[in-house]
C-alpha cells in the first residue's frame, strides 16, 4: 500500500479524499497512480463539472464505485474519475456553512447543506442541530417549521435523542402550535414526556392555548391534559422529594384545564371534556370562577341537570363572579330545563327574573331621582380632550405581532411570558363562549329574559298541549313586565303566531283564559282570529268569538267587518251581512283604519329587526321536537356506566328501547366507555357497533368523533383490528380527526410482537383475514 506521504506528494486532498483512497485495495491504488500523474483527482473533477460546489453522496457508495471501476478498468484512473459525480467535502466546513446560512436567513441553502451533511456523515453536531431547528422555528413559516419537525422526527426514529435539549424542542412546539400545526406540536410534547424531559406547565399551557383554536388541536389538547394528568392521579407523585421537582412542574393547572375545556366547548367535543372534569378532583386542580362557568356549559351540553343544580350552590356562594358569568350559568340552567321538558321550572325561573328586575328597576329609579336632585345645583367639571394614546387593545395587538425570537425565549427560564400568553389566549376563548348565551341578557347588572327564551318556552307549551298553563304563565309575565299596549304584549304575539300557523283552537283557548283572568286583550287579536275563522267557514266559532268581543267592549276594525260580511254573503245570509254593515256605520269606523294582523306581520318581515312573533313562527316551522325522555334515560345509563354497573346499564338501555326512545350517540358513548373501563367486554362493544351501524343506516342518527374514537380505542385495545379498520374508514370518510400517535402507542403497548414473524404456511381463511387486518392497521399507524 502507498503511504499517505507518497499520496500527498502527488495530490492535495482533504481528509475525506484520503479516507476514500485508503478504503480502496492497495493493488488498485498503486495501479491507478502508475497511470498519468498529470491527471490529478481535483483537476479531473474540475474538468468534468467546472465547479467546486457539488452534491455529495454516501461515502460507502463512492468507495464501491471506485472498486468497481478499478476492477473493470485498472489502466485508466482518468476514465474512472470522469464517471464519479461527487466531490468529497469536509463535514466541519459544511457545519460552518449551515450556521452561516441560518444567520443570513437563507433557509433553502441551509436545508440543502443539511441534506449533504446527512448523506456524508449523518446528523451534524448538537450545536448545529440546535441552531437549525430554532432558526427554522423563528421564521414561523409553515414550510420551514415542517422541515424542522421532520429533522426532529428522523432523529428520534434513529435513536439520536441526545442531539436535543428541552428548551429548543419546547420552542419548536410552541411555534408549530402558533402556526396552526397542532399534530406535530403535540407529538413533540409527548416525546419530551416519554424522555422524562418534563416541560413545565407554564410552557405547555401556552402550546395548548394555540392548539385549542382548531378542532383537531382542541381534541389533542384534551388528550394531552388527560395523559399528563394521569401521572398525578391519586397523589402518585410525592412533592416532598427533590427528585420529583421537574415532574411536579409539569402538573396541570387551572389555566391549562380551562384552555382544554374551552376548546372542547367551542368545537363540540363535550363528552371528552366531561372525562377531563372527572379527572380534576383526582389530580387536585383548584376550581376558579372561569372553571365553574365552563363546567356549567359542559353539563348543559351533555344534559347533566342534577350536576347543574349541585353546581348552583357553589355559584351562589362565589363572590367574585361577574354579571356575564352569572348570565352564562343561568342561561345553561334554563336551557337544561327546556331539554328535559321541565316547563314549570323554566317558567318559574323567568318569572323570578322578571320580579327581581322589576324590584331593581324601581330601586334604581329612586336612587337616580335622589342623585339628580342632589347634583342639580352642582356645576359639572370641564372636560378636556386627551391626546392620542395607545389603548390596551392596540397594545395587545402590537405585542402579539412582535416576533418571538429564540434568544429572548431562552432568557425566560421560568417561561413567564408563555404563561402570560396562555392566559391571554384563554381570555379570547372564553369571550367566544360568552357570545353563545342567547336566553338571558343583562341591563344595569340585572338579569332579564330575552325574546328567544319566550319563543322556546311557548313552543314547548304548545307542543305538549298545555294551553292553560301557557296562558297562566303569559298572564303572570304581563303583570311583572307591563307592556306599552295590549296589542304589543307577549300574549298578543303568541296568539297571533298560533293564528298564522292555523292553530285556531289554541288561539281561542288562550283568549278565553285571558278573558277569565281579567286580562284585557287588544282588538287586533280578535280581528285576526275572526278573519281566520271566516276563511275556513267556521260560523259557530265566529258567532261565539264575536259575542265575547262585544262583551269585552272590543272595537273591531273595518277589515274584520268586511271579512265577516263576506262570510255571511257566502252563507247566503244577506240580512246578517246588512246588519253588520249598519253596525259598522253606526260605530263610524273608517275604511282606512285597517290595522290587522297581516300588516303587523308584514312590518315584522320588512323591518330590520324581527319581532317576537316572527321568531316564534320560524322556530315552530323549522325546529324539531325535543324528546326529553332520551335525556332522562341517557342520564340514568350514564350514572350506571360511571359506577361500572354495566348490567344495570344494559337493563336501562333495553327499557329505553321498549318505551320507544331511540338511543343516540351519547347513549352509545356512555355504554362503550363503561365497557372499556371494566375491560374485556369486547364482544359486547362489537354487538353495540353492529346496532349503531344499523341505526345509522335506517334513522337520522349520526356518528360523531367522540363516539367513534371511543369505539376505536376499545377495538384496538382488544385486538379487534377488522372492526378497528371499519371505524377508521368511517372516520376518514367523515373527515374526522384521528390521533394516530395515541393508537400507535396503544398498539406498541399491547400488541408489540403481533404479526412480526413470517406468514404461517398453513392457516384458515379466518386467520388469514385476521392477520391481514392487523397488518393493515399497523401500516395505517406507521409501524410497517
Amino acid at each position: 500500500m502507498l503511504s499517505i506521504r507518497k499520496i500527498s506528494n502527488q495530490i492535495t486532498a482533504s481528509s475525506s479524499v484520503v479516507y476514500l483512497l485508503l478504503a480502496v485495495s492497495s493493488s488498485n491504488v498503486t495501479q491507478a497512480f502508475r497511470c498519468r500523474p498529470q491527471a490529478c483527482w481535483c483537476c479531473s473533477l474540475a474538468r468534468h463539472f467546472g465547479s467546486s460546489y457539488l452534491t455529495c453522496v454516501d461515502m460507502q457508495t463512492v468507495v464501491l464505485g471506485l472498486q468497481n471501476k478499478f476492477a473493470h478498468q485498472p489502466k485508466s484512473f482518468t476514465m474512472m474519475a470522469g464517471t464519479i459525480l461527487v466531490q468529497a467535502r469536509d463535514p466541519a466546513k459544511l457545519s460552518l456553512e449551515i450556521q452561516n446560512a441560518i444567520d443570513e436567513r437563507r433557509f433553502s441553502d441551509t436545508w440543502k447543506l443539511y441534506e449533504q451533511h446527512m448523506q456524508m456523515a449523518g446528523f451534524p453536531r448538537k450545536s448545529v442541530v440546535h441552531k437549525l431547528i430554532t432558526g427554522f422555528a423563528e421564521s414561523l413559516d409553515v414550510q420551514w417549521l415542517e422541515k424542522a419537525y421532520v429533522l426532529v422526527e428522523q432523529a428520534f426514529e434513529e435513536g439520536k435523542q441526545t442531539l436535543f435539549e428541552k428548551e429548543p424542542l419546547i420552542y419548536l412546539s410552541f411555534c408549530l402550535a402558533k402556526s396552526g400545526l397542532p399534530v406535530p406540536a403535540s407529538t413533540i410534547l409527548r416525546k419530551l414526556v416519554e424522555l422524562e424531559e418534563y416541560p413545565p406547565v407554564t410552557a405547555w399551557s401556552a402550546i395548548l392555548a394555540y392548539m385549542s383554536q382548531t378542532a383537531p388541536g382542541a381534541y389533542l389538547a384534551t388528550e394531552l391534559v388527560l395523559e399528563i394528568g394521569y401521572l398525578f392521579q391519586d397523589d402518585r407523585v410525592d412533592p416532598r422529594k427533590k427528585s420529583n421537582a421537574p415532574l411536579i412542574s409539569m402538573k396541570p393547572t387551572t389555566t391549562a384545564v380551562n384552555i382544554a375545556l374551552a376548546g372542547c366547548l367551542l368545537f363540540g367535543t363535550t363528552r371528552k371534556a366531561e372525562q377531563l372534569l372527572d379527572m380534576i378532583p383526582r389530580v387536585g386542580v383548584k376550581a376558579d370562577a372561569n372553571l365553574l362557568i365552563t363546567m356549567a356549559h359542559i353539563y348543559e351540553k351533555n344534559g347533566r341537570r342534577e350536576e347543574l343544580k349541585r353546581l348552583q350552590r357553589y355559584i351562589d356562594e362565589v363572590h367574585n363572579l361577574s354579571d356575564i358569568q352569572f348570565r352564562q350559568f343561568y342561561n345553561c340552567l334554563l336551557s337544561c330545563h327546556l331539554k328535559f321538558g321541565d316547563l314549570d321550572s323554566a317558567s318559574s325561573m323567568i318569572l323570578e327574573m322578571l320580579r327581581k328586575a322589576k324590584e331593581a328597576r324601581n330601586s334604581l329609579a329612586v336612587a337616580t331621582l335622589v342623585y339628580d336632585a342632589a347634583a342639580s345645583g352642582k356645576k359639572s367639571p370641564p372636560s378636556f380632550a386627551s391626546g392620542p394614546s395607545l389603548s390596551q387593545r392596540q397594545f395587545e395587538i402590537l405585542e402579539k405581532n412582535i416576533l418571538f425570537q429564540y434568544e429572548e425565549f431562552s432568557k425566560d427560564r421560568h417561561f413567564l411570558k408563555l404563561e402570560a400568553e396562555a392566559k391571554r389566549v384563554l381570555g379570547t376563548l372564553l369571550a367566544k363562549l360568552r357570545m353563545q348565551v342567547e336566553f338571558i341578557t343583562t341591563e344595569h347588572g340585572i338579569l332579564q329574559p330575552t325574546e328567544i327564551i319566550y319563543v322556546k318556552l311557548v313552543k314547548a307549551f304548545l307542543e305538549v298541549g298545555k294551553t292553560k298553563e301557557l296562558a297562566e304563565f303569559l298572564i303572570k309575565t304581563e303583570k311583572e313586565d307591563s307592556p306599552v299596549s295590549n296589542d304589543n304584549s307577549v300574549l298578543a304575539h303568541v296568539i297571533n303566531s298560533c293564528i298564522s300557523l292555523g292553530w285556531l283552537d289554541q288561539a281561542h283557548d288562550l283568549i278565553d283564559e285571558m278573558r277569565l283572568a281579567g286580562v284585557r286583550t287588544g282588538s287586533s287579536v280578535y280581528s285576526s282570529l275572526l278573519k281566520a275563522y271566516c276563511k275556513v267557514n267556521r260560523s259557530g266559532e265566529v258567532a261565539s268569538l264575536l259575542r265575547d268581543a262585544r262583551k269585552a267592549g272590543i272595537q273591531l276594525d273595518s277589515s274584520c267587518y268586511e271579512a265577516l260580511m263576506q262570510s255571511r254573503v257566502l252563507q247566503k245570509d244577506t240580512q246578517g251581512a246588512l246588519h253588520l254593515f249598519k253596525e259598522m256605520k253606526a260605530a263610524k269606523i273608517p275604511c282606512a283604519s285597517h290595522q290587522g294582523f297581516e300588516m303587523l306581520f308584514k312590518g315584522c318581515e320588512e323591518g330590520g329587526e324581527a319581532g317576537l312573533m316572527a321568531k316564534l313562527l320560524q322556530e315552530i316551522k323549522e325546529g324539531q321536537k325535543i324528546d326529553s325522555g332520551v335525556h332522562d334515560w341517557n342520564n340514568v345509563i350514564h350514572f350506571f356506566c360511571k359506577k361500572r354497573l354495566m348490567q344495570d346499564a344494559e337493563k336501562a338501555l333495553n327499557k329505553m328501547r321498549s318505551l320507544g326512545h331511540a338511543p343516540n350517540a351519547q347513549t352509545f358513548h356512555s355504554m362503550v366507555t363503561g365497557y372499556a373501563a371494566i375491560g374485556g367486554k369486547y364482544v359486547e362493544v362489537t354487538e353495540l357497533w353492529g346496532e349503531m351501524k344499523s341505526l345509522a343506516s335506517s334513522t337520522s342518527m349520526k356518528f360523531d368523533q367522540e363516539l367513534l374514537d371511543s369505539v376505536l380505542y376499545t377495538f384496538v385495545r382488544g385486538g379487534f383490528f377488522f372492526r378497528a379498520n371499519e371505524v377508521v374508514e368511517m372516520m376518514e370518510k367523515g373527515n374526522m380527526f384521528v390521533d394516530k400517535y395515541k393508537y400507535r402507542t396503544l398498539f406498541l403497548k399491547y400488541h408489540k410482537t403481533l404479526y412480526k414473524g413470517k406468514t404461517p404456511k398453513v392457516q384458515t381463511e379466518a386467520q388469514f383475514k385476521k392477520r391481514e387486518a392487523g397488518l393493515a392497521f399497523k401500516k395505517w399507524v406507521g409501524l410497517c
